[in-house]
């Protein structure tokens, strides 16, 4: 499998490659929120996954590695092993997804939301997947807005700040951070932050 810049290969990736920063900080930022069954949602090539099961083994009881190209999860299980996580190929807007995966303590989602048609669907699926109580923890790229072009080839669209605020409603917490670089912190005056990033509790 070769690194295409959607795709992220640690191992053929040098460690200074900014995109390669800015997705491991994500999981580790997600590390303190995770416990008991986690689902890592398009995990790609299983690194975020790998390193969930084996940061967090003290609070896990599994983590699953989801994604829809067979190949990449064909690669996760050759390269990553842990005994408490696993990879399956599931498309995230299958309608049978939450009767597939079951019901989970956290569930982590990171820069997928843009890559879908029905954004609206994916939440819901990520609703019924996710416990009472449980954690979910999201990213995504800012753009122009739902249904509106961008410039990235393989985005369908990128929500607007306020689009991705209004995607958690339905919770009762919600806090809403903001990506630059490999920092995550909650937003600052003046700074313009390409990507955010949301713990919301069921």
């Amino acid at each position: 499998m070769e690194w295409t810049g959607e795709r992220i290969i640690p191992e053929q990736m040098k460690p200074t490659n900014g995109m390669l920063l800015e997705h491991l900080a994500r999981y580790y930022f997600a590390t303190p929120y995770v416990r008991g069954r986690v689902l890592d949602i398009a995990c790609g090539t299983g690194y975020g996954t790998h390193m969930v099961a084996k940061t967090c083994k003290q609070d896990v009881e599994e983590v699953i590695g989801v994604d829809i190209d067979p190949e990449t999860i064909t690669y996760a299980k050759g390269q990553y092993y842990h005994p408490k996580s696993s990879f399956r190929v599931a498309d995230a807007l299958d309608p049978r997804l939450p009767e597939q995966l079951g019901r989970f303590d956290t569930i982590l989602s990171f820069e997928t939301i843009e890559h879908l048609s029905d954004d609206r669907l994916f939440m819901q699926h990520l609703w019924e997947m996710l416990l009472p109580g449980g954690t979910l923890v999201l990213s995504t790229p800012f753009g122009s807005g739902r249904g509106k072009p961008t410039t990235e080839p393989f985005h369908v669209h990128q929500l607007t700040p306020e689009e991705f605020a209004d995607l958690f409603h339905a919770y009762s917490e919600v806090e809403i951070f903001y990506q630059r670089g490999v920092t995550i912190e909650p937003p600052r005056k003046g700074v313009r932050y390409p990507l955010g990033v949301a713990v919301c509790v069921k």
